[in-house]
């Protein structure tokens, strides 16, 4: 399993506000898309949420997203090493995602890119 690097989720009132800043901080345009009545934006390292008060109570209790090469690998290793896996792999809108709790009780979201 190898992790390429970890992205910062920020749940925000406004996206449309929000996103403007972040581009300008981040340096670059924010890929946009919808999933489940929440509005994302991913800029640079920043994933940017936007939505439904209940929808946001779940996402605040991942602490991060971690990019890796291989969903599949991930889900072994993880679970190998006594990680839970609560959801997944399923398809994103740029590849593939689960959710996993590991012993110590955080949770992340491992994702790769792969079709």
């Amino acid at each position: 399993m190898e992790i390429l690097g970890a992205t910062l989720r920020v749940c925000v009132d406004d996206i449309e506000t929000a996103i403007p800043f972040y581009e300008r901080l981040a340096g670059g345009k924010a890929l946009r898309f919808a999933r489940e009545g929440v509005e994302v934006a991913a800029v640079g390292c920043f994933l940017l949420m936007s939505g439904p008060e209940a929808e946001l109570d779940v996402l605040r209790k991942v602490a991060a997203t971690i990019a890796v090469t291989d969903v599949d690998e991930t889900r072994r290793v993880l679970e190998e090493m006594g990680a839970a896996v609560l959801a997944g792999p399923l398809p994103t809108p740029v590849g593939r995602n689960l959710i996993a709790r590991h012993p110590d009780g955080a949770v992340y979201e491992y994702a790769d890119r792969r079709a």
